[in-house]
């Protein structure tokens, strides 16, 4: 153990803040010229063609020929130094280094920045060509990536000698001692892989959560993205899409609706055609409303009150709510000028 730490502050000394320092400078030269060249691409060649199909390309490879570019550079300043190549940690026969560490990161990243570029650049011309759809190219993507990460952490840990058999091995017994504390996880990780294969929803679909209705923007293997147009981005675990029922939006109609109760007594003809009245006049101010006519029913008896629900078809969820606000306003407006009175329980559920 003294030896070790004796070894580790040897290690420490031969370390050079001034090298450091100065190489921080070059690598800081490396970056700024990437992005001078970047600004000139995108300032000098006014082509739409070019900014549109070309310029993403380059760039990428700019930022690519940076990163990797200094990554190299690093390996070459400090090639002479003995402690690249010092091993700080053995196991096994192993010898792990600043070298070794720096080599597997390089497979690890390359192979994320490969799938990625590849899926970004590549897929969406093959979906072209075979009409894939939005959420089953998304499903492809995620189906290679996670492949593609998969090989590459096994090269990487081959490469560093460790014994896959073994890591697996290690892997069984942590599994087995952590199991009852990662259950959660490991549901949401198999439902996601369930959502998508099977694709009982997808990236672009609208559905409704907990009365929330939002657009799916990205599934995960744990969680799925709902970006809502109001209550922000959820993040849902995959588990609640299973287990729960979900309403999809995307092929149904959207509607504005609005419950009104009405005290037992009332005129319920006179009322009908109030709601019918007020949601008509709010339906013509409104832009953009489809031409559909509003529907007003008679939906249920209750010991002190009458229901009626107002329906108008509506295109998106914004108007919805705004809609759903100017038709309460109307109908307030409405049943005040015909003494038509609100249901005592109304007034009760609505303090």
């Amino acid at each position: 153990m003294n030896n070790q730490l004796f070894q580790g502050i040897e290690f420490l000394k031969n370390l050079s803040l001034v090298e450091f320092f100065m190489f921080f400078v070059y690598v800081a030269l490396i970056f700024a010229a990437k992005s001078i060249i970047i600004f000139l691409l995108r300032k000098l060649v006014p082509s739409k063609r070019f900014k549109e199909r070309i310029f993403p390309v380059l760039s990428e490879v700019l930022n690519w020929l940076a990163f990797y570019g200094a990554i190299l550079f690093f390996l070459l300043y400090f090639s002479k130094e003995s402690w690249l190549f010092y091993p700080f940690y053995e196991t096994e026969g192993v010898e792990v280094s600043v070298f070794l560490i720096v080599f597997v990161a390089i497979i690890v990243n390359f192979a994320s920045r490969l799938v990625k570029a590849f899926n970004r650049f590549v897929m969406p011309f093959i979906y072209d060509q075979f009409d894939v759809d939005v959420g089953m190219s998304y499903t492809f993507n995620r189906i290679i990536y996670y492949i593609v990460m998969f090989i590459a952490l096994a090269l990487s840990f081959t490469t560093v000698g460790l014994d896959l058999t073994a890591l697996g091995v290690v892997f069984s017994v942590l599994g087995i001692g952590i199991g009852f504390g990662v259950r959660n996880i490991a549901a949401n990780f198999v439902s996601g892989i369930i959502i998508l294969f099977e694709r009982p929803m997808e990236v672009g679909e609208m559905v409704e959560i907990d009365k929330k209705i939002g657009r799916i923007s990205k599934i995960t293997l744990r969680s799925t993205v709902v970006e809502t147009l109001k209550s922000g981005t959820l993040i849902v675990p995959n588990k609640y899409f299973i287990e729960q029922i979900v309403k999809n939006r995307s092929s149904a109609k959207l509607f504005a609706r609005v419950v009104v109760s009405v005290a037992y007594g009332s005129d319920t003809e006179q009322v009908e055609q109030l709601l019918l009245q007020a949601a008509e006049n709010e339906k013509q101010k409104m832009a953009g409303v489809p031409d559909d006519s509003p529907e007003v029913r008679f939906i249920d008896f209750r010991n002190s009150a009458l229901d009626f629900q107002v329906e108008v078809n509506v295109s998106d969820v914004e108007m919805k709510e705004r809609l759903e606000s100017r038709i309460r306003h109307s109908i307030s407006e409405l049943f005040l000028a015909n003494g038509v009175k609100l249901a005592e329980v109304a007034i009760v559920r609505e303090m």
